[in-house]
């Protein structure tokens, strides 16, 4: 089945053409070093330069290969040798880009045009963060403002100030596109409210405040000859897909993540299903703090209600869901296909592709994307009763979905939703026949669906490991043993017990597994101790931030000791339901613990890929925006979206104008006003000052000159062409 869609097409922005000769002579042209001005006679003698000047060189060093080795350690690193050529210099990254628009010639002269200065500007981004309408033209009525003894706001109401912001330059815009559900009824129309993804991660992808901390190339650490996984550029899977794009392409590696959540409380029934994307290029650290702002929401899904039997409502709801992701990621597919070019954060032009490598979700969503039933894993080829067993399964592979889908249509008509359903159901998929990712290049659910650890291990802990404690200790004991623990700085005291605890942040889930072990020492029996023990170990150990074969080993050792000593919880009576003690183990994500060991080599360390952020992103971009609307079902989306364009558009233009009224780089204002710059965007908080430690040509450089590049002069300008 499928539904009828408005699609959308962007034009590549510049072209790539051949020209070597221009590498190595010049024709005459004078080349000038990006950062020192210096003049040279051609790209050759350019490259020659940035390779022998280090501070000339504005590629950002990953911070994993400028770590020293540790005592008695071996440490060695080298970059894929045909990734991350440079194209051209001096190109407009994202900032430089806000020029261009309506008010240009005006902004020469007043850069917080429209608004008279700073000042005025200042008190507009104040009301519209902290008021509403109603307040904002109350406020502005008040004697107090209107008096002649100090400078009135040009704006005197709501309206008149959001017309204001509105004229200031904005990012990638949002467009509300309906969708036709042809032969199918919904008590209410269907609009899908998104950006097109291309544009939000060239955004993304050129934001100097990320200059610091960004990626190009894959690379390979070894640390006593072992390789070592850490950032998504540094696994195997980057080195694949790198080996198969042409020489000099660079990877903009796709990150996306997606949730449904509840807006509104106890009644009203009110959900919103947002999708969010950033890249593996921004490093982790700065990628995962929310306050970052290096994700961006680029649709949010509608959740149609269907007037048919409640049996097929989730199936047409998932069939609805994979379209808008078809239509939202258009562009990403073309160009993971055929390539395009963006610009860096230092004005560098690269040829870029987009494979989609995470996905960032939780359980139920992940089968929903991968097509499978509840009943099978969407990582591997285990079902429900293999759940538990320890045994590690083959990985389903898209194509083996595939594959069985276009068996399955075949056979059975597509339309016809309760047979094709029953006959899905029976291949343990779910009855989606057109998965979003098909024709996504470099695609497949068993490599991008990332472990999560919030919900695979944190949340796992709580709703079994945790409870199968309380079985065995009694609640009573066990809120006496937590009560009884000394208090330590930095760590939750639970003072009343946990017992009585219906749910828990991340943060508290962890301070009761730093002292669970000892807590039922003494009580529980050995073996059962042993068990709990080996699932803390492998939590704890799934967590850090790099890993190398032997590390994998040692946390696979840790799940084999579990599954050792698992008879233990059974022959306690542990594990309960409502209907008395159960004597198996099929529990969904225990069967996701034995996907970790594969998905580091691929996708580097599982920390960075945990759903915290976006959990965080369904409060700063659902429930706590929803609270300033009008909760009505028809128009509330539409109000959080004019509501957080504003206020991204603000953020933006606060720190564009701060960098132009100074006339200051990005990087000289980290360096001399950093404390003002924390306090226009959190960001550079968590972002790094650039680096200027030793350089190391001999580890970090092919052995040809800065990644080959190539120009040719065509009148004022410098034309960049992409090599053959």
């Amino acid at each position: 089945m499928s539904f009828n869609v408005e699609r959308n097409h962007s034009p590549d922005p510049y072209n790539f053409i051949s020209d070597e000769a221009s590498f190595k002579t010049g024709k005459g042209v004078l080349y000038n070093c990006p950062t020192c001005a210096t003049q040279f006679g051609s790209v050759e003698d350019l490259c020659n330069h940035l390779m022998d000047n280090p501070r000339c060189n504005g590629i950002p060093v990953p911070l994993s290969i400028r770590q020293p080795a540790g005592p008695g350690e071996e440490r060695t690193a080298c970059y894929h040798a045909n990734s991350g050529c440079i194209y051209g210099f001096d190109q407009p990254n994202t900032f430089e880009r806000m020029k261009a628009h309506d008010y240009e010639a005006h902004c020469t002269q007043n850069v917080y045009y429209p608004f008279a200065d700073r000042e005025e500007w200042e008190l507009a981004k104040f009301l519209s963060d902290n008021l509403n309408q109603g307040q904002i033209t109350r406020f502005l009525k008040l004697l107090w403002v209107q008096s002649q003894a100090r400078k009135a706001p040009a704006y005197t109401s709501a309206q008149q100030m959001f017309t204001f912001m509105d004229a200031l330059p904005k990012g990638p815009k949002w467009r509300c596109t309906t969708i036709h559900t042809e032969g199918y009824i919904t008590t209410h129309p269907v609009h899908l409210i998104w950006r097109n993804a291309l544009e939000v991660t060239r955004h993304i992808f050129g934001n100097p405040v990320f200059a610091n901390d960004m990626e190009f190339d894959p690379y390979e650490i070894k640390v006593n000859g072992e390789r070592e996984y850490g950032e998504w550029m540094s696994c195997s899977r980057a080195h694949d897909i790198q080996d198969q794009l042409p020489p000099g392409a660079t990877i903009i590696p796709i990150v996306l993540a997606s949730d449904k959540t509840p807006v509104t409380r106890q009644s009203g029934g009110l959900e919103m299903h947002p999708m969010f994307i950033t890249t593996a290029n921004i490093r982790s650290d700065i990628r995962m703090k929310a306050t970052a702002h290096a994700w961006s929401c680029i649709a949010y899904m509608p959740i149609p209600q269907f007037v048919c039997h409640p049996d097929f409502c989730s199936l047409l709801q998932a069939c609805v869901w994979h379209q808008c992701v078809d239509i939202v990621c258009e562009n990403l597919k073309i160009t993971a296909a055929t390539g395009t070019s963006m610009v860096d954060p230092s004005g560098h032009l690269r040829y870029t592709f987009t494979p989609l490598v995470a996905y960032t979700a939780d359980l139920p969503e992940q089968q929903m994307i991968a097509c499978v039933s509840k009943n099978a894993s969407p990582i591997t080829m285990a079902t429900q009763s293999q759940f538990g067993d320890g045994i590690s399964y083959p990985s389903r592979h898209g194509s083996v979905t595939i594959e069985a889908l276009h068996q399955l249509c075949q056979d059975v008509d597509p339309w016809k939703v309760q047979q094709f359903q029953e006959e899905a159901k029976a291949l343990f998929l779910s009855g989606i026949q057109l998965p979003f990712w098909h024709d996504w290049r470099f695609s497949d659910p068993a490599l991008f669906l990332a472990p999560d650890i919030l919900h695979t291990l944190h949340k796992f802990f709580f709703n079994h490991i945790f409870k199968w404690c309380k079985e065995v200790l009694g609640a009573d004991e066990l809120d006496s043993r937590f009560r009884r623990q000394h208090k330590r700085i930095g760590t939750r005291h639970f003072a009343h017990g946990v017992s009585h605890v219906q749910q828990m942040t991340g943060w508290e889930h962890r301070d009761i597994q730093r002292t669970i072990v000892t807590t039922i020492a003494g009580v529980a029996d050995a073996h059962f101790i042993c068990a709990i023990r080996a699932l803390i170990d492998f939590i704890y150990q799934a967590q850090s931030p790099t890993f190398t074969p032997s590390s994998i080993a040692t946390m696979n050792a840790s799940l084999g000791e579990f599954h050792h000593f698992k008879g233990a919880i059974i022959n306690a009576e542990a594990r309960r339901g409502t209907s008395g003690p159960i004597e198996h183990f099929e529990i969904p994500k225990l069967e996701l613990l034995t996907s970790f060991a594969r998905a580091i080599p691929n996708l580097g360390a599982p920390i960075q890929f945990t759903s915290e952020t976006s959990e965080r992103m369904l409060i700063t971009h659902c429930k706590t925006p929803f609270v300033r609307t009008s909760h009505q079902r028809a128009s509330f989306t539409q109000q959080i979206v004019r509501l957080l364009d504003r206020e991204d558009t603000a953020r933006q233009f606060d720190l564009y104008a701060l960098l132009h009224s100074k006339t200051l780089s990005l990087n000289n204002l980290i360096d001399n006003e950093f404390e003002e710059v924390i306090d226009i965007d959190p960001a550079f908080g968590w972002c790094h000052i650039p680096y200027s430690g030793p350089h190391f040509p001999s580890l970090l450089l092919p052995s040809f000159p800065l990644r080959m590049l190539y120009f040719s002069r065509i009148g004022p300008a410098t034309s960049v062409h992409h090599p053959t």
